[in-house]
């Protein structure tokens, strides 16, 4: 075999390796979790999503699912499946929430959600 041909083995070889190493790392990466606070625009119960416009006026649509955990509505620490009826009631347009959500294709998705009113309302009257 000619130097030049033991070159080009060698050079795929290794891009070959270079390239399955950044799909093994981009396969088993962690979701980043992002958080926004905001007021809540509006709730739609039929596609269990909701828009949440922040400080700064710009419009989040995120998305909730039965594996978000939800805090400060009664239910607190539960799923939104066994806590939804109590969660989702109380957030009404003009609710405060803290959510926290990881985002795929452009899709953002609940992990955690704090209902920050109840507690507002309170360090207020206090």
């Amino acid at each position: 075999m000619s130097f030049q041909a033991k070159w080009r083995s060698t050079l795929i070889l290794s891009l070959s390796v270079l390239i399955a190493t950044i799909a093994w790392q981009n396969a088993f990466a962690e979701d980043v979790v992002h958080a926004v606070s905001g007021i809540v625009k509006s709730v739609d119960k039929t596609s269990k999503t909701m828009v949440v416009k922040t400080a700064n006026g710009t419009e989040q649509t995120i998305k909730w699912t039965d594996k978000t955990t939800v805090e400060g509505a009664r239910g607190a620490g539960k799923g939104v499946a066994d806590a939804s009826t109590g969660t989702y009631e109380g957030a009404k347009e003009g609710t405060t929430l803290t959510v926290k959500y990881t985002e795929k294709g452009g899709e953002k998705t609940a992990v955690a959600i704090k209902d920050a009113s109840k507690a507002t309302a309170k360090a207020v009257t206090q």
